[in-house]
């Protein structure tokens, strides 16, 4: 029973959607309609790539990458701006749960090892918010955006177009805030010497390849299925074992939930009727309550207008602590790290976030309304 406590506590939101696909599945029972529910070509895709970033982090790949780009800077804010565009690139090529989770280590290394510790909070909201608007501008950056991307065929050139927008706004109000509330103070990074192997790097950078052409439908996606798990079982059987599982499920037990609620009369009517009125306030808000992933995968049975909804349930990822994974793998990471400023990170990731996501939904709603 303890086990069972502490892995749904692990992963809350996990254990939610299971909890939903439970209760919905009393108000409509299992039938032969269940199989239509579940995108097998989103659960590959995520599956390959979370595999291939898994075994490229065993070889340090990320971290030195990271640390060659922090080592060219002398000071605090440029240093904080590195670790921030680092993890925002890093959101838009390996989806932002595994770009935090990559990147967020390197940031305490170097504010740890240089003394600059004060600037842990501000530096770990600031990478968190860069991760989950950052993966916005690509289908594979965020986990709903690969469910959106692949449920409604949207072409790669209009994906891109869709979020350019929001994406350099992002951009720039992140830049903003690290220029305005980090001081230039001198800085100095210990090096580590950290060789890759070179034979397994270029083995899964090829595999991080075919991972992106199956994003990209430019190869069927159950050829990744067999290949990517076949060389990785010989190669790096470990990488199989770290893959975000529980994130898999997730979108099964979302799959399961969303597609029940679709059956339900007064739930499709009501949902139907506020998705009229404004797909992207709606969805928006709804990221707030239930996260963007199970968000984007319930919304998306009532709506075609994947234009609004792809926006909103990006930006709905900046909010509260539970509007996306993302942030609860910031907030458990820096919990690990600082134990007893917990309440002063809640306040401080409130503000920000909040800041974030007013300033981008008006920005859009008022896009949506003159253009």
């Amino acid at each position: 029973m303890h086990y069972i406590l502490s892995f749904a506590k692990k992963n809350v939101v996990m254990t939610v959607a299971f909890v939903a696909a439970a209760v919905t599945s009393f108000i409509v029972p299992p039938d032969k309609e269940y199989g239509s529910y579940f995108d097998f070509k989103t659960l590959t895709c995520l599956f390959c790539v979370l595999a291939v970033v898994c075994a490229l982090k065993n070889i340090n790949f990320f971290y030195v990458l990271a640390e060659k780009i922090v080592q060219l800077f002398k000071d605090t804010r440029t240093c904080v701006l590195a670790l921030v565009y680092i993890t925002f690139i890093g959101s838009m090529l390996i989806a932002n749960d595994m770009a935090l989770l990559t990147f967020l280590p390197l940031g305490y290394f170097v504010l740890s090892t240089t003394g600059m510790e004060k600037y842990m909070a501000f530096t770990f909201i600031m990478q968190n918010i860069a991760a989950n608007l950052g993966g916005m501008l690509t289908p594979f950056g965020n986990p709903q955006n690969l469910y959106l991307y692949t449920k409604f065929n949207i072409p790669n050139l209009d994906f891109m177009g869709i979020m350019l927008e929001p994406f350099v706004i992002s951009i720039m109000l992140i830049t903003i805030c690290c220029v305005i509330f980090v001081k230039r103070e001198p800085l100095f990074i210990q090096d580590e010497e950290i060789h890759l192997p070179k034979g397994r790097t270029t083995l899964y950078l090829s595999l991080f390849a075919l991972s992106i052409a199956i994003v990209f439908r430019g190869i069927p996606y159950w050829i990744g299925l067999i290949i990517i798990p076949a060389v990785l079982v010989f190669v790096d059987r470990k990488a199989l074992e770290m893959v975000d599982y529980p994130l898999l499920f997730t979108f099964v037990f979302f799959f399961i939930f969303s597609g029940n609620m679709a059956r339900i009369d007064v739930v499709r009517e009501l949902l139907s009727s506020l998705l009229e009125k404004s797909t992207l306030l709606f969805s928006v808000i709804s990221c707030q309550f239930i996260s963007n992933v199970p968000s984007a995968i319930l919304l998306s049975q009532f709506t075609s207008d994947y234009s609004e909804l792809l926006i909103g349930v990006n930006i709905g990822g900046v909010g509260t602590l539970i509007s996306s994974l993302a942030s609860l793998i910031t907030f458990s990471e820096y919990r690990k790290h600082n134990p007893n400023k917990t309440k002063y990170y809640v306040k401080t990731f409130s503000a920000f976030n909040f800041g974030f996501l007013f300033i981008l939904t008006g920005i859009m709603l008022l896009s949506e309304m003159f253009f």
